[in-house]
């Protein structure tokens, strides 16, 4: 029987994805379920390689372009992959030597090509890598779309929303902090340590490097972490959550209390569900509604690992007429609404190629249901914070401003007035929570908290 080799694995993926599109984390997830005995090592390398070819997709094919006579749309798909996963590890990968990363494509190439494809690729790699510092890219200046489109390996049509709405100074700073791979942020749980007890505890027991947050009085960044964070004892007991800094701060902006009814609609895997519940101290009722009962599932497990109570599943679909569900008017609300995920690009490179411009207008016209949806079911005096993790301003002003317009009973809360102090920074001047990447190192996230009069 053959053995499959990291690089072979990765191009496996790579290509059912090119056959079904989705995201990376699930079928890399899938992967090393269906291979349980693999190492720790093999495991991170073959998620770099994925994870790198599909973040620099666009860069790598016009490397390819400008060293092939080839048509890129002449070439198929599994072998566009190996020239992608090949020439990441030569342009990106300091630790894999040029000849180990050519002769390893070669050898992959020879197990199901011809072999004029296999003399293809041993040429267009050796031609890279004799002449990779002399690859030209277009002129910023004439055709700045297409310059930024190649360096930072993104699509046209966002390069051009980008420069459109924050000029080319802030788009291409922007393009290049969602190139980064990013730190991997942690919630501590305040119902079982302290933040600064569990820093400690981590490098103590797992040996795991630890510094808190900026901004989120919870949040700890774990420093050279390797390996999974799931295995770790202080995750199984339950100390701390995996959650971006932005995303935690959204749930301190609701400020829930003690003994409240909340909602968190369109609730995932429970993230902000089980936040809400720590800030309430475990007192009160959270309500996850999302219609993915897979999900609630998860969500069910990670709040008894939490050791929260408080959490109560539900399986419907938000941008429904609720009101006969729920006998009850909550007295806060979260509306984390289903969206182009363009502030989480570093998390998620799949989502560069996964979402289309038009996709965009289609989600609003969504969000805005739920929106009107959650509004609804808001009791007077209540409020609800309406939470996206892109930057568009189809999906985050104009879908407030659409619910303003269409019911005098909501009004618009000046977050300046409501927030922490150590958060006023992170407010707009029209009161709305705005964060990016590459200003405040956490993930791109829009608030905006409306009240029932």
């Amino acid at each position: 029987m053959k053995v499959e080799t990291p690089r072979d694995l990765a191009l496996r993926v790579l290509n059912d994805l090119s056959r079904k599109p989705g995201f990376s984390a699930s079928a890399l997830d899938n992967l090393f379920s269906a291979r349980p005995h693999l190492e720790e090592r093999d495991r991170a390398f073959i998620s770099q390689l994925v994870q790198g070819s599909i973040r620099w997709r666009a860069r790598l094919d016009w490397t390819i372009r400008q060293t092939s006579d080839v048509s890129l749309k002449k070439i198929s798909p599994p072998v566009l992959n190996l020239l992608r996963l090949a020439l990441y590890q030569i342009l990106f990968l300091d630790r894999v030597p040029e000849s180990a990363a050519v002769n390893e494509a070669v050898k992959q190439s020879k197990k199901g090509q011809p072999p004029y494809v296999v003399s293809f690729v041993n040429a267009v790699l050796r031609n890279v890598c004799r002449n990779k510092t002399q690859i030209s890219f277009p002129d910023r200046g004439k055709t700045p779309v297409d310059c930024l489109s190649a360096c930072y390996s993104y699509p046209e049509w966002l390069v051009r929303k980008w420069i459109r709405e924050w000029g080319i100074d802030f788009a291409e700073a922007l393009l290049e902090a969602q190139n980064r791979i990013p730190a991997l942020t942690v919630r501590s749980n305040p119902l079982k340590i302290h933040r600064d007890d569990l820093i400690r505890r981590l490098e103590d027991e797992s040996g795991i490097g630890g510094k808190a947050t900026p901004y989120s009085p919870q949040g700890v960044h774990l420093t050279d972490f390797r390996g999974r964070v799931d295995q770790s004892k202080t995750f199984q007991g339950g100390l701390f959550q995996v959650q971006d800094e932005a995303a935690q701060l959204t749930s301190i902006l609701l400020s829930p209390g003690a003994g409240e009814t909340v909602l968190d609609l369109c609730a995932g895997y429970g993230g902000k569900t089980t936040h809400l519940a720590e800030l309430m101290g475990d007192q009160g009722k959270v309500i996850a509604l999302d219609r993915n009962r897979t999900r609630l599932v998860s969500l069910a497990t990670n709040a008894a690992r939490l050791g929260i109570r408080s959490a109560v599943a539900v399986v419907a679909d938000a941008s429904t007429n609720l009101s006969s569900l729920f006998g009850v008017r909550f007295d806060r609300i979260v509306v984390d609404a289903p969206c182009s995920g363009l502030g989480v690009i570093s998390k998620h490179p799949d989502g560069k190629w996964n979402k289309k411009e038009d996709d965009i207008p289609r989600l609003a016209q969504l969000q805005k249901a739920i929106l009107i949806s959650g509004c609804s079911l808001l009791r007077t005096g209540g409020t609800l914070l309406y939470v996206t993790c892109t930057l568009s301003r189809e999906e985050n002003e104009e879908v407030v401003e659409a619910c303003l317009a269409g019911n005098e009973e909501m009004v618009l809360v000046d977050l300046r007035d409501r927030a922490p102090l150590w958060a006023r920074d992170l407010i707009d001047d029209r009161g709305f929570l705005r964060t990016f990447p590459h200003l405040h190192g956490m993930d791109g996230f829009f608030g905006a908290l409306l009240r029932k009069k």
